[in-house]
């Protein structure tokens, strides 16, 4: 089973905002799947799925942690304690600063990179080693990073986040039959 954790905050206040792209991206992957997140649990809101893959199929969860960003660590580690997932299993999405708007990343590990919420579940899980799905938001840096995040995107910027967010979309399927090389090279190319 693999656990899908779409990084983002609650409620209509931040709903738009460039911080929820992780919450985007796990709406559009449940609508192409013909999902709902019908479900709270752990302080999330989930998904259930299944997916059909080469030898079998693959069950996963998509979750949207109600924390806030700043601890979505807690709700990530109830989710994979409450379903006996490894971290090894988790795919966290979620907006990135450093990122070219609308460039997309994934990553097998590393660091939180000054991303809170990534902090947050790295600090609960206790290892680094899970992928991430990092979708740019790019910078301003006339504007506080923090201050930044809690914007919405001006029209041009949200219609390159969008784009990127089905690529990414597209790329799920693969790494949720581990074929994250294969999805490394969808993603990165131009």
């Amino acid at each position: 089973m693999k656990l899908i954790i779409g990084l983002g905050n609650p409620g209509k206040k931040y709903q738009e905002t460039k911080h929820n792209v992780g919450f985007w991206a796990l709406d559009a992957f449940a609508k192409r799947e013909g999902l709902s997140f019908s479900e709270k649990k752990c302080e999330a809101l989930i998904g259930r799925g299944r997916r059909r893959v080469s030898g079998g199929s693959v069950d996963f969860i998509l979750g949207k942690p109600q924390t806030f960003m700043n601890r979505s660590g807690e709700s990530a580690l109830g989710l994979l304690r409450a379903f006996e997932i490894s971290f090894s299993d988790l795919i966290v999405v979620y907006d990135d600063l450093d990122l070219e708007c609308g460039r997309i990343r994934l990553r097998k590990k590393g660091r939180s990179g000054g991303h809170r919420g990534v902090a947050s579940i790295i600090e609960s899980v206790g290892s680094e080693h899970f992928l991430r799905v990092k979708i740019g938001i790019g910078r301003d840096p006339r504007q506080d990073p923090s201050d930044y995040v809690l914007t919405p995107f001006p029209p041009d910027q949200h219609k390159a986040v969008m784009e990127s967010i089905e690529k990414a979309v597209e790329a799920f399927p693969l790494l949720l039959e581990d074929k994250v090389t294969e999805a490394m090279n969808r993603l990165h190319s131009p």
